[in-house]
This record gives structure tokens, C-alpha cells and sequence, in this order.
């Protein structure tokens, strides 16, 4: 007689990155880290850029951080002028920060923004997963959840125009950064 185990959710350990304005590095949990090209404290968070050559289609990766929000926004800067752009990726997170160091978790369900059309949930399955695993504290999936269709609102008021939503939040900044 053949048992059969108990299949499981296949879960990631909670993504965790800490930015060092000082030195200019961004470490991940994974052991790996990056030197950035950029970092800079702005009243609404952190902005920060990284080369990326390991991807054949990215020249750099560009990050804002806001903690008040609750969010991290990405964009890739493609290698080639004619490339297409990726969408942009709103990702719920948790903000720990001091002077020197930015702690960001990853809450494992986000939002793209591909620009002229409707804004998508991302990262669900992944989101599931860690809250079936108990990879994602109750607390963090329900700000996750929170923090997602807060912003998936507030986007649909301005036609899902995210240089309008970062204007509406106060940030005047130009998205995607030149």
C-alpha cells in the first residue's frame, strides 16, 4: 500500500531589503546586494537607481519608496531607446526606517500600471501562497490587501494616470524619471 503526502503551497521566504544612504547599497535577503547609481531622501520617501546587467532588456531599475503610502514604486529603463516600456509596479510594503538605513518588506501583492490603460493586481498567487504558508504575518496580508485596493481606487479617479496620482498624493516628481 502506496501513502501519498500531503501537498503544500510552494511559499517564498518574505522578501526583505535594507538601502544604506551612507554607503549607497542595497542589500537583499537573499544575500545579494547592489551599489546604487543614485539615492536621494525627498520629503515623500526615498528614490533610489541601480544598474542591471545582468537583464538583457533593463539598463537599470528605478525605486521610490514611500512610506506613508505603503508603497514602493518600479520602473525598469529598458537598454534600448525602441524598446517597449514595462509597466510600472506599485508593490504594498512595510517602511521601517533611521537615519542611515531604509528596511523594506515586500507584502507580496502589488498593482502594474502599464500607462493608458487599466491598472491590473499582481503577485496573487505569490500573496496566497505566503498567507497559506504563514510567510505573511495576518497583519501584513491585511495591510497588504488594504494597501492594494486603496490604491487600485484611488488610480481608477484619475483614469488610472499614475503621474495624476502621484500628483493628488503630493508628489510632483516626474514619472518615470528621466
Amino acid at each position: 500500500m502506496t501513502t501519498l503526502g500531503v501537498v503544500g503551497a510552494v511559499t517564498t521566504p518574505q522578501l526583505v531589503d535594507v538601502v544604506d544612504t551612507i554607503s549607497g547599497v542595497r542589500s537583499y535577503s537573499s544575500g545579494g546586494s547592489r551599489t546604487l547609481s543614485s539615492c536621494y531622501a525627498e520629503r515623500w520617501g526615498l528614490r533610489i537607481e541601480h544598474p542591471t546587467p545582468e537583464d538583457p532588456f533593463s539598463d537599470s531599475e528605478v525605486t521610490w519608496l514611500m512610506p506613508e503610502l505603503g508603497l514602493r514604486l518600479t520602473t525598469h529603463r529598458p537598454r534600448s531607446r525602441h524598446a517597449r516600456s514595462s509597466p510600472s509596479v506599485l508593490s504594498a510594503v512595510r517602511v521601517e526606517r533611521d537615519q542611515r538605513h531604509w528596511q523594506t518588506t515586500d507584502l507580496l501583492l502589488g498593482l502594474a500600471v502599464p500607462g493608458g490603460t487599466t491598472a491590473r493586481i499582481v503577485r496573487s498567487e505569490e500573496f496566497a501562497a505566503a498567507v497559506a504558508g504563514r510567510v505573511l504575518r495576518p497583519g501584513d496580508a491585511d495591510q497588504a490587501l488594504r494597501t492594494v485596493h486603496r490604491t487600485l481606487e484611488e488610480l481608477s479617479n484619475v483614469n488610472h494616470n499614475l503621474t495624476s496620482w502621484l500628483t493628488w498624493h503630493g508628489i510632483y516628481d516626474s514619472w518615470p524619471p528621466l
